[in-house]
This record gives structure tokens, sequence and C-alpha cells, in this order.
């Protein structure tokens, strides 16, 4: 008896308290909402038929004026007034209408229970991209750049659409926002001005976003960056079964750009000094600036953001990786700008780069190599963000890195891609290519305009450019000789003709000079090798320089044998070395040099048949005559001709 009322009692218990539950909450439910707008809510903030919190502002004998926050305000009506109200006094009112003209008619209303609920306010977020003078805007995104002025502080702010500076003021030459710093997600308001021809926003407010509202503001953030950065599906200029996997490759160096630009990080190009060097750089560079100018709301941003930078030798040289690196942290330093990402282009496979490579992994510098010289996949690549080489797909050197680099311009901005289609023919002709493509990019240039003979005087052009610019980018004339980016088309004529006609004239001179000095022997192959010094018989600190005097006698003996022919150009402490139809492989050969004669302190390569090498003076004799005991065991093989016969 006891237990069954023990029960009962429970469940009296349960059921007594579960309506009171319920009707608490159904109270709690139908009592009405009455919202404290924060003082800077604005009208998008509020709504018709709500309840606000409001403070009378006004008195007149048609009603009264109330604020519902600092830029809220609006009329009750006499006739909708149940009370008499002074300056000051608060009250509950209902707004009931916002007119078209933006006039808010207020009831007056005596709530007896009531919720009050906070409003914060959330600003419409204004695109970067499409700002003009005299807006008023709210922006979120993320600090790519903090630079102290004598004047303002400046922050470059980034969203999915574009990149801004922001002026933000404390006092001349003080740091404005010390708690702000790259990499940081911010919400920033307002007004948009031109300064110096690129527009900027003067800072109102500026917050650094955290918790909840970072993270999300991040994930959309890097999302919107992610579905930009994809490049357009663009199909190669020709079609070729051999430049497909490559093609693939190239697309992931493509949003690796693009993205940098995107994330406003500077970039840095490092190409060989030669046509295909050239033939590569010139349009990567060309469709990066366009995409920088596309981006930045600063018409300078691309002489800013990019700098592009020939290198003698065909890897990267310590004097090279040290000069970049002096000018990325002093860039950092002065302008608050993030390190810049590396581009390496004809050059940057081999074991020679990895010091240099080794030298930039102490700092956060992106890497990214597209090559055609022999690779050392093993040695660069745990060192490189993406390598790009057609001999990690079966393939080998005669599809140039100009070739290459066409098609990633084009995936970077395909708007360019009619300017470029001569120039794979102009880089496979200038590299001595012999790629199954070869007559397909000449009948497309031809197409475009430029025969057979214009290839070749714009691959002269270049080359003898190359050479007087040294270690500077010349970016106008060489875009003009390569005609990319060039705004006259009769003045890119003249300066081919010119410079073209030039550099023929010096290359006759300096075949000239060396002819009756050029040694010649029979290997026990069958192979021609011939020889020259350099230093002694050459024409010295002019054009051509010893690869390309090399090269030309080179081809000379070619023509005139028809026969495999080995080149060999040396001076006191280098030899460029050419081959033509003979199997050589002279990275081995500068591995097996170094265990041979670990004193030379040999380094270099390039191609299998085709490269340079250094070693010390006092060793060139038996550094030579080893080479050449090498060169002499090496089987005749015509499928690894690096020349092509021109016609006479």
């Amino acid at each position: 008896m006891s237990d069954q009322h023990a029960g009962d009692s429970g469940e009296r218990d349960d059921s007594s308290s579960a309506p009171a539950a319920e009707s608490e909450s159904a109270a709690r439910d139908e009592r009405p909402v009455v919202y404290d707008l924060a003082p800077d809510c604005t009208l998008s903030d509020v709504e018709p038929d709500a309840y606000y919190h409001a403070e009378v502002n006004g008195v007149v004998e048609y009603g009264i004026f109330v604020d519902v926050s600092d830029a809220v305000s609006g009329l009750v009506h006499e006739s909708n007034l149940s009370d008499d109200y002074d300056v000051g006094d608060k009250l509950v009112v209902h707004l009931k209408e916002i007119k078209e003209n933006g006039d808010i008619a207020f009831d007056d209303v005596d709530l007896a229970d009531y919720d009050t609920e906070t409003v914060d306010h959330e600003p419409e977020i204004t695109r970067v991209h499409g700002l003009e003078p005299g807006d008023t805007v709210t922006v979120e995104g993320e600090i790519v750049q903090t630079k102290q002025t004598g004047g303002p502080t400046i922050f470059g702010v980034a969203d999915a659409t574009g990149i801004v500076s922001c002026a933000a003021f404390e006092e001349a030459g003080v740091r404005a926002y010390p708690e702000i710093e790259v990499g940081d997600m911010v919400h920033l308001s307002g007004d948009v001005e031109t300064r110096e021809n690129a527009l900027q926003i003067e800072v109102d407010s500026l917050t650094k976003l955290e918790g909840d509202r970072e993270a999300d503001a991040r994930e959309a953030f890097e999302d919107a960056i992610d579905e930009r950065a994809t490049p357009e599906d663009v199909d190669p200029l020709v079609e070729w079964e051999a430049f497909e996997a490559i093609h693939e490759e190239l697309k992931e160096v493509a949003t690796l750009l693009r993205r940098t630009v995107l994330e406003g990080r500077p970039l840095r190009v490092r190409h060989h000094a030669d046509g295909d060097g050239m033939c590569a750089a010139i349009p990567v560079q060309h469709a990066l600036e366009n995409l920088i100018q596309e981006v930045h709301e600063d018409v300078d941003a691309p002489r800013h953001l990019f700098k592009r930078l020939p290198s003698k030798a065909p890897f990267y040289e310590m004097e090279d990786v040290t000069r970049d690196l002096n000018f990325a942290l002093e860039g950092q330093a002065r302008h608050g700008q993030k390190l810049p990402f590396l581009l390496m282009l004809d050059n940057g496979s081999t074991e020679e780069d990895v010091p240099a490579y080794e030298n930039l992994a102490h700092y956060d510098i992106p890497i990214a190599v597209v090559d055609h010289h022999h690779p050392d996949p093993e040695a660069v690549d745990p060192l490189l963000d993406a390598h790009v080489n057609p001999y990690t797909h079966g393939e080998d050197y005669r599809i140039t890195t100009g070739m290459m680099c066409v098609e990633l311009a084009r995936l970077i901005d395909p708007s360019i891609s009619e300017e470029l289609e001569h120039v794979p023919a102009v880089a496979g002709l200038s590299d001595r290519s012999k790629a199954e493509a070869m007559d397909d990019y000449v009948e497309l240039a031809s197409e475009a305009g430029y025969e057979r003979d214009d290839l070749l005087d714009i691959g002269e052009a270049l080359d003898y450019a190359a050479h007087w610019l040294r270690y500077s980018e010349g970016k106008t004339l060489v875009n003009d000789v390569l005609n990319v980016g060039c705004e006259d088309e009769a003045r890119h004529e003249e300066l081919v003709e010119f410079l073209a006609e030039r550099a023929e004239r010096d290359v006759d001179r300096q075949l000239g000079a060396v002819e009756d000095h050029v040694e010649h022997e029979r290997l026990a192959s069958g192979a021609r090798l011939y020889r020259i010094d350099l230093d002694e018989f050459a024409h010295r600190f002019t054009y051509p320089a010893p690869g390309k005097t090399t090269g030309e006698l080179h081809d000379k003996k070619v023509k005139e044998t028809g026969d495999p022919v080995i080149t060999i150009g040396y001076g006191p402490d280098f030899a460029v070395l050419r081959s033509d139809g003979v199997r050589l492989d002279i990275p081995n050969m500068v591995t097996e040099l170094n265990e041979e004669l670990p004193e030379a302190g040999v380094s270099g390569g390039g191609h299998l048949v085709v490269g340079s090498i250094k070693y010390v003076k006092g060793v060139r004799g038996p550094v030579i005559e080893s080479l050449v005991e090498k060169m002499a065991d090496a089987e005749i093989d015509e499928a690894l001709s690096s020349t092509i016969q021109l016609e006479d």
C-alpha cells in the first residue's frame, strides 16, 4: 500500500511540474521582444512591426521625435501618443512604417511584460573590386601588407575580389592599430578616396576578427580564393600527345601563381638569359602583370609586386640567391610585404640548385620550377612547391621551357593567347629543338604572320639583347623584340632587323677569328671532335659570348660535315660543350670528373648533350683530356641530335 502510494506520489509530482514548466515556457514565447539597438546601428538593422527601446530627442506640437540608435530616428505622431514626454525620456515604440524617403513612423506602446534583445550593427560588406571614390564602405578581408609612412599607416587588405590600400592615422609617423599584423582577418570601415591615381580607404575603424567570426571569415575567404585561383580550361596551342601530362602539371603551377597574386604576395622570376629563357619568362610576366593589375586597385601594383631577373648560369647561383634574399628581406622590412614567391624558368632542376634552395628554406619563400634541363628530382623536389620538367614524363629537352611557359601564361590569362602564337616556335628554334611538334609550331606562327626567317631573326635579336642587358630585365626592349605586350608593330620589325643584323655581323667576325685555330680529330667512334681555346683566339667581353661562340662553331661544323660532331670551347676555368649525334651525358660526366679529379672542383651541367662546366684553372689540362676520353667512349646516336639542320 505504501509502495503504491509512493509511486502515485511520484507520478503526481511529475505530472504537476510538467504543465507548469510548459506554461512558463509558453508565457516566455508569447512575450513580445523589444530590441535595444547598438549606437552604430543603421536603417538596415530595423524592420517594420518590431518593438524598440527609444529615447525622446525632441518635442513638437504634432508629436515627439525619438532615437532608437545614433543613426535611426523617427516620429511618434500625437495621435499615437498615450502619454506626455520630455526630451531624454525613455519609452518603447513600435515601428509602424519606413517611408520611401527614409522617414520612419513609430507608435507609442505600453507593454506590461516583454523580453529585451541587444542588436549589434551588422553593416553590409562591400567588395573591394568596384569601389568608387566617395563611397562609405565596410570591408572584411586579410591583411597582406602593413607599411608605416611618415604620416599614416598603410594596410593592404585583400578580399576574394581584389586588394586595396587602407590608410589609418594615429599621428604622424606613429603606427596605427599596432595589434594588427600581416595575415590577420579584419573588419574595417571608412571612406574611399583617390591617392596618386590609386583608390584608398581612409579608415574610420579597424577591428581584428577573432573566434568563430574569424574562423568563418577565413573559411569564406579561402574558399573564394581557391575558386578564383583555378585557371580556365584552356587547350594547348597545338595537339601534342607528349605534352598532355605536362599540361596537367602546368595547371597546378598556374593555380599556385594565380593564388599568389590574389593573396597579395610579391613574385620574383629567375630565368636563363638566352632565347628560350626569355621566351619562357616574357609571356608569364605579361600574364601575371595583367592579373596583378586586375586584382589591385593601385595602377603601380605590377611594378611593386613583380620582378624578373635573368641568370647567366643554367642553375641558381649563390650570388643570385643571396641578392634575391636580401632584396626580399629589405622589401619585407620597408614595405611590410610578405616574402616573395620564387618562380624559376629554364633553370632550377639540378643538384647545382640545391645550395640556393637550402638557403631560401630558412624563410617563408615558396618555389616553383619550370625547366627542361636534365633534372635531379630526388635532390630538388623536397625543396620545391612545384616542379615541371619533361624528363619526369619520359620526354626530354626537345620540349623547351618556352613552349611550356606559353601554355602556363595562357592558363593564367587566356586573353593574351593570340599575342603568343609565335613564341613557342621562337623558343624551339632558339634552343635547336627537334621536337615532333616543331613543324606545327612553325605553321602556327606562319598563320600569325611570322615566317621561319622572321622567327630565326627574333631569336637572334633576343640573344643579342640578352648579352648586352647582362643582369638587367630590359622589359620594354625585350617585349618589343619578342612582340609580346608591344604596342608598336613597326618598331618591333625595325628593332629585330637591326639587332639580328648586328648579331650576324658579330658572329661572322668571331668565327673568322677562331676558324684557323680550331683543333680537329676523329674519335674512335667516328665522331668528329673540335676544340677551340676561346681565351686565346676569340674576341673577349663582346658578342658572342663563349657559349654562343661554341654553339655557332658547332652548328657550322655540323652543316659542313653532316657527321656526328662534338665541340668544346674552353677558357682558363670553363668549358662549353656541344654534341650532335653522340650519346653524351654531361651531368654524369661532371659527377665522374669530380670523382676522378676532386682537386679540380668541377661543377656545372645542363642538358645531356649541351652544357657547360667550371673547374680550377690550374687543372684545365687534365679536365679537358678526361672529358675527351669520355666523349670518345660515347655511342653514336642520331636520335639525340641537339641541332636543327637550318636551311641556307
